[in-house]
C-alpha cells in the first residue's frame, strides 16, 4: 500500500505539467485578441487613402476632368452656371471661414473680380456651415463674388477633393483648367497665370481697363483744386 501511495505523486506530476502549460499557453493568447481588434479597425483607416486616388486623384496635379461642369445654389438665392462664362477668365476659389489664409486672399481675389473686365471669381465653400453663419461672416468679410455653400460629403465631381485650403483653379474662356493653386494666391499669381496662358499681361489689362478710373481721377482734378485756389 506505501509503495502504490507514493507512485500516484510521481503518475500526476505529467498531469499537473500539462495542466501549467495549458494555462500559459492561454495566457499568452488574450493579449493577441486587443492587437486583432486593433488590426480590425485599422483596416478602413488603411484602406481609405489607398481608395482615394482611384476616386479623387489627390496624388497628382490633374483636375478631375479638364474642362469641368459646375452649377450651383450661391446663398443669394440664384444659380452659378460656369457653362455661361466662357470667353471669360474663372478663378474657382475652394474655402472656408476658418481658414485664415482663405480670409487674407479674399480682398486680393474680390478686386481683380471688381477691377478686371475679363476675369471672375466664384467663391465655394468647403466647410459645414448654416447660411445665417455664412451671411453673418460675410457682413465682416465682403466681397464682390458670388459664394456657394458646398455638401462636403458630395463636393462638385468635376473637381478635385480639395487636399487643403485654400484651393484654387483657373479656368480659360474656353472652359478648360488653365492652372491650379494648392495654397493662398494673389493678383500677381493669378494674373501671371492668365499671361502664360496666352491671355492678357498684366499691364495690358492695367492699362485698357483701368482707363476709365484713371480718367475720372484726372478729370475730378480741377473740381479739387478749385476751393484751395
Amino acid at each position: 500500500m506505501s509503495s502504490l501511495t507514493r507512485a500516484t505523486p510521481r503518475r500526476s506530476l505529467p498531469l499537473l505539467a500539462v495542466a501549467i502549460a495549458a494555462v500559459l499557453l492561454a495566457a499568452c493568447q488574450k493579449p493577441a485578441e486587443p492587437n486583432a481588434a486593433k488590426a480590425a479597425e485599422a483596416k478602413p483607416i488603411a484602406t481609405a487613402p489607398a481608395a482615394a486616388p482611384s476616386a479623387d486623384k489627390p496624388a497628382t496635379d490633374k483636375p478631375a476632368t479638364d474642362t469641368p461642369e459646375l452649377r450651383i445654389a450661391t446663398i443669394d438665392g440664384k444659380t452659378y452656371d460656369l457653362a455661361e462664362h466662357r470667353g471669360r477668365w474663372v478663378v474657382v476659389n475652394f474655402w472656408a471661414t476658418w481658414c485664415a489664409p482663405c480670409i487674407k486672399e479674399m480682398p486680393e481675389l474680390s478686386a481683380l473680380d471688381t477691377m478686371r473686365e475679363h476675369i471672375e471669381v466664384v467663391g465655394l465653400a468647403y466647410e459645414e456651415i448654416e447660411l445665417p453663419d455664412m451671411q453673418a461672416f460675410l457682413k465682416e468679410h465682403p466681397v464682390s463674388y458670388p459664394i456657394a455653400i458646398l455638401d462636403v460629403t458630395a463636393p462638385p465631381a468635376a473637381f478635385d477633393t480639395p487636399r487643403g485650403l485654400p484651393m484654387t483653379y483657373l479656368i480659360g474662356p474656353d472652359g478648360k483648367v488653365a492652372d491650379k493653386f494648392l495654397g493662398p494666391v494673389d493678383a500677381k499669381k493669378i494674373e501671371e497665370a492668365i499671361a502664360k496662358a496666352g491671355g492678357p499681361k498684366p499691364l495690358e489689362a492695367e492699362s485698357s481697363e483701368t482707363k476709365p478710373a484713371a480718367a475720372k481721377s484726372a478729370e475730378a482734378k480741377p473740381a479739387q483744386a478749385t476751393p484751395t485756389a
